[in-house]
């Protein structure tokens, strides 16, 4: 399987199943449009025919050669020997869990997919320190072999149970040497609260730190208010510069959420970096089509073009010195993840799991409410294996739309929560969420590729 596409003045054709790249002349370009295995001893004389009409014969010829070659090296419509590796997709170790340690929020975000904090469940609440506790436990006692282990203090806004994450911290780190694993903890903010004195614990405890943010002032304090109404940027930015700052700018990013209302969200991107952060993640809300700052299908177009004129943008700042991360854009065409992790991705439900305040355990944090996918209780020591199996099996090969798609080992089918709240289904892909995943893809492939060939001499300015 190949796929391929013209961007930014380049012909590029991915090789889905090796994940080669490859920068191609128009001649092939148009070629690949005309065949494809099992190839023929000679070009076939119909092929020649056709292209002929803007190519020379023998040209055609000779690009019709190189192409069997690079399929005879396994470079180029290469066979997936990914599939078999599916068998082994069962259920693991528990190595992750999202704490929600704080059922409730300081803002009042108009897009929030957890209702303002209290998930849709009616009822604000604090996480109490003997059941984060339990949680804690939980994963300590669930997690096999795994030494490192992932905790992210969640909410709503954890900074509001501060108290209660400090004490889980330390009994987290009284617990390792015990059970020989280290927690690598990561804190999720609005950044309402915090102060100097936050800024120290989290800087010293947390490996990363995430800061919610939607960029532009104007942009940012339309959706993401405080309770009185009133808008949030002013009240976060400095506090965001200044534990950067202090983090030495490294394990952090400020993560942002575009909609309806700012399809030029590639101006919120460049206003972060300006602003001196160079982790950035802007992210596209996810939501009914019936609310009004909803993204459909009727804004892909202009999405596409805003990722393609913010790839020229990172290309363009990159030549001038002035490097910056876009999380969805980054991409490792070298090495990339192992082959179970290209085949199911996050791991929700499996080897990741979300806890509330009363101790519920589900698969992840957006199927907090889903009575469906409630996994257990930590206070009554029940958990549900079998969900735990129907998330390990819920990789590309059992979805069938992405087992044909080209994306397939980059996306790892998609967000089984967003699939399910979407259609009903983990295993049915959210075709818009697939849309918008597939433009950045080509968008951070062309990245990749630019970069290499301009280093190879291939390009000019």
């Amino acid at each position: 399987m190949i796929h391929k596409y013209k961007l930014n003045g380049l012909n590029i054709v991915l090789d889905v199943h090796s994940g080669g790249v490859h920068l191609v002349d128009d001649i092939t370009y148009d070629l690949l449009d005309n065949v494809s295995p099992p190839f023929e001893k000679e070009c076939p004389e119909w092929v020649i025919e056709k292209m002929m009409r803007f190519h020379d014969e023998r040209d055609v010829i000779t690009c019709y050669n190189e192409i069997v070659q690079l399929y005879n090296e396994g470079v180029l419509f290469s066979e997936d020997d990914y599939e078999k590796y599916a068998a082994y997709s069962v259920a693991s170790p528990v190595k992750a869990m999202c704490l929600l340690v704080e059922q409730d929020c300081n803002l009042r975000c108009e897009y929030c997919f957890a209702s303002t904090g209290d998930y849709g469940l009616g009822k604000r609440m604090h996480m109490s320190f003997e059941t984060g506790k339990k949680a804690m436990d939980f994963l300590l006692e669930n997690s096999g072999d795994r030494e490192n282990l992932e905790l992210d203090f969640f909410g709503g806004e954890p900074l509001m149970n501060w108290d209660v994450v400090k004490q889980l911290v330390e009994y987290g780190r009284s617990r390792e040497k015990e059970y020989g694993k280290r927690f690598r903890f990561t804190v999720t903010t609005n950044g309402m609260l915090l102060d100097r004195e936050k800024m120290d614990f989290i800087n010293k405890e947390m490996s990363n730190v995430v800061l919610s943010v939607d960029g532009r002032k104007e942009v940012n304090d339309r959706v993401r208010k405080r309770v009185d109404g009133t808008g949030s940027y002013d009240r976060i930015m400095d506090k965001y510069k200044e534990i950067v700052e202090l983090r030495g700018h490294e394990n952090y990013y400020v993560r942002g959420t575009f909609t309806k209302y700012n399809l030029d969200f590639a101006e919120d991107v460049v206003h972060l970096y300006e602003q001196g952060f160079d982790q950035i993640s802007v992210e596209p809300v996810v939501s009914e089509p019936s609310m009004k700052y909803a993204i459909t299908e009727r804004e892909l177009p202009a999405i596409f073009s805003e990722y393609e004129r913010l790839a020229d943008i990172i290309l363009e700042h990159d030549k001038q010195g002035r490097h910056f991360n876009f999380f969805h854009f980054m991409l490792d065409l070298d090495q990339g993840p192992c082959a179970i992790k290209r085949l199911r991705g996050c791991g929700s439900g499996n080897e990741y799991v979300a806890i509330t305040p009363e101790g519920d355990i589900y698969p992840c944090h957006q199927f907090v409410g889903i009575e469906n996918y409630r996994m257990g209780n930590i206070n009554d020591g029940t958990f549900n294996t079998d969900i735990k199996k129907e998330f390990a099996a819920a990789h590309i090969y059992n979805k069938p739309d992405c087992k044909k798609c080209w994306a397939k080992f980059y996306c790892s089918g998609g967000c089984n929560a967003n699939n399910y709240i979407y259609t009903g289904n983990i295993l049915t892909a959210h075709k818009l969420s697939c849309e918008m995943e597939k433009k950045r893809l080509e968008c951070a492939i062309m990245i990749k590729a630019a970069k290499a060939a301009e280093e190879a001499g291939v390009l000019s300015e």
